[in-house]
């Protein structure tokens, strides 16, 4: 039943922070348009398009480890809140220079990448504390409304953007933005659920990160999970990155036209997560991923990048955001569901590494092999590359397709062997 994927919303600490994260979600999709706007235009170039992005991905691949590790011995909640007023920081500090009119691009990428760091650092954190929210059953549908509230921003942040940027100045996006965080500090500080045992004390922060690495290398399901993420990561995700080249210089529709594209994502995007439990729970989780993953996933992005103007790329991007967050989801709950509760946010954190190191490395490379060759060509050819190796990995081993599934035995055993406690 369609209602499924909103039965988490009836937990009221799950719809508080999930509320709160619209909000902010809002706000950063305000500042995402904005930024990949003010530097296409100062340069003309999609391989800055692609370094701003960069630079607020790669601080994932250096600092979610240590993050999860850290949301593995302390409170949570609290942890959570103080990299959230960091961001806060951050996002006022791109304002004050950017109203300043000291947005040169090289600077605005650096406050980029400060915000980036406090962003890698609580994420894991927010991702373990999910399934506190909610029991067993409704943790696949929690992800879905996670990924949709994120996608929600997506359609309505561009819009305000828009707005603002016309209304004001980039400046007031991202002051904007900068304000937003503090819906998710308020909706923290209301929300009560029970405080994990931690153990501050147990060992060093390398050891630990050293054992959600094993342990994720251990847990057959987690280590597909991050190694398919990771393949998204560089064939497919720099689409996201690439909107405004996309918009600005194959479609030559400006940042009106990079607004008009984030959106059709987003509501693809949200389209895609309300309709994923749904899906799952009549076809089965693994075969919706699968076919997501070989077939819908990179033919929607070949039509996009084929799209020949704005509004038929705007809907060939619809069913791309649908089909990659029905990708990011899937995966996300395979790790969220197999890994043991006291190594999960060191788990995810290397999830999140595998998706946020390698997407801007993708993005990066596209870019400039784009200025190079076309960025059309490039990125349908990404794709193709995409589909045969999901084909290659899924495909012709029916034992990988089957830890896509939730582990059949106890969590914590199967997770780490006991020779990594």
């Amino acid at each position: 039943m369609a209602l499924s994927s909103l039965a988490p919303l009836r937990r009221r600490n799950f719809a508080l922070i999930w509320s709160a994260a619209l909000v902010s979600n809002v706000g950063s999709w305000m500042q995402t348009v904005a930024v990949g706007a003010l530097v296409t235009e100062q340069t003309g170039k999609s391989a800055w398009t692609g370094i701003v992005a960069a630079a607020a991905f790669i601080p994932i691949g250096i600092f979610a480890p240590i993050g999860g590790a850290l949301a593995d011995r302390v409170d949570r909640r609290r942890y959570f809140i103080s990299t959230t007023v960091g961001e806060t920081f951050f996002a006022a500090l791109l304002a004050v220079v950017v109203a300043t009119g000291n947005h040169e691009p090289w600077l605005v990428t650096v406050i980029v990448f400060c915000g980036g760091v406090l962003t890698a650092l609580g994420f894991p954190a927010y991702q373990a504390i999910i399934p506190e929210l909610v029991p067993k059953e409704e943790l696949l549908a929690a992800m879905s409304l996670g990924s949709a509230q994120f996608n929600m921003g997506r359609v309505v942040g561009p819009a305000l953007a828009g707005i603002a940027i016309v209304a004001g100045s980039y400046g007031l996006a991202f002051a904007i933005n900068a304000a937003s965080f503090g819906a998710v500090i308020i909706a923290l500080l209301l929300s009560r659920f029970a405080e994990r045992p931690h153990n501050p004390d147990q060992t060093t922060l390398r050891s630990q990160i050293a054992a959600g690495f094993r342990g994720a290398m251990a847990e057959p399901g987690c280590r597909l999970a991050i190694t398919l993420i990771g393949i998204t990561a560089l064939l497919i995700s720099p689409f996201i990155a690439l909107i405004p080249a996309v918009a600005i210089n194959l479609l030559h529709k400006g940042a009106r036209g990079t607004s008009v594209l984030v959106t059709a994502q987003g509501i693809g995007a949200v389209i895609g997560a309300l309709a994923l439990a749904p899906l799952a729970n009549r076809f089965g989780r693994r075969r919706v991923m699968i076919g997501d993953l070989c077939v819908l996933l990179p033919a929607t992005v070949v039509l996009y990048y084929a799209a020949p103007g704005l509004w038929t790329a705007a809907l060939a991007l619809v069913a791309v955001g649908a089909a990659y967050i029905g990708v990011l989801s899937g995966l996300m709950t395979v790790v969220q569901l197999r890994a043991s509760e006291d190594l999960r946010a060191r788990i995810l954190s290397l999830y999140m590494v595998a998706l946020g190191v390698v997407y801007p490395i993708g993005a990066v490379i596209q870019g400039h092999l784009g200025d190079e060759f076309g960025l059309r060509d490039v990125a349908i050819a990404a794709a193709a590359l995409f589909a045969a190796a999901m084909v290659l990995i899924l495909g012709t081993r029916a034992s990988r397709r089957a830890v896509l599934e939730e582990a059949s035995r106890a969590q914590p055993e199967a997770s780490v062997p006991a020779a990594f406690a």
